[in-house]
């Protein structure tokens, strides 16, 4: 199994056990909601409000600008910092695997009754944090179709989408995990995409409170 998500061969059981360890962390840093703490300080359950998720776009339109850059700062660098200690730890596999950990933990967080965002941010800290060039690149292209169409989740479905390819392109072991965290976004959006398909889903306000 181990070999099969990272393209790495090893019989080292020290080095299995502590890729579960750093993926275990990875997974309880990804619970760390800055949406629902913000919400909380500001005197709001970010969950009862707008859409609901504890995403940056929520937070745009229920608290404004300013939350929702601090709310998008702290779900990158929860990626970046997942996708280091793995690296750190053991190297390139363990770093690897550290992105769909951190990336369930902020999806469905334990510590939050499994309630959380919806993952884009934090899987865009973690391709970076493996690839500069990897994660810029999904960047511009969930950007650019979320402007095109004004509206954030065709910008991620396009991104989860295209991920695998980027992937291949860029850093090709990561290919089977770059699917899984494209079927993560995609399951986290599916509310997004039968709105889509009916043509409910709301644009992207750019003004919200400030």
């Amino acid at each position: 199994m181990y070999e099969f998500f990272t393209g790495y061969e090893t019989d080292d059981i020290r080095i299995k056990v502590i890729t579960v360890i750093t993926m275990v962390l990875a997974y309880f840093m990804g619970n760390i909601s800055p949406a629902t703490i913000i919400g909380r300080i500001m005197g709001i359950d970010i969950k009862k409000e707008g859409s609901g998720n504890a995403g940056t776009t929520n937070v745009l339109r229920v608290l404004g600008a300013k939350a929702a850059v601090l709310t998008l700062a702290v779900d990158v660098l929860k990626g970046v910092a997942a996708v280091l200690i793995g690296y750190y730890a053991v190297g390139i596999p363990a770093a690897m695997l550290c992105a769909p950990s951190v990336t369930a933990g902020h999806i469905w967080p334990v510590l939050l009754r499994f309630k959380g965002g919806k993952g884009v941010a934090t899987i865009f800290g973690a391709l970076t944090a493996l690839e500069p060039l990897m994660g810029l690149t999904a960047l511009a292209l969930v950007a650019a179709a979320a402007f095109i169409s004004r509206r954030a989740s065709v910008g991620s479905i396009v991104g989860a989408v295209a991920l695998p390819f980027i992937a291949w392109f860029f850093m090709p072991k990561l290919i089977v995990i770059a699917c899984l965290l494209g079927a993560l976004v995609l399951f986290s959006h599916r509310s997004n995409i039968i709105r889509l398909v009916k043509g409910e889903e709301p644009r992207i306000n750019f003004g919200g409170k400030s």
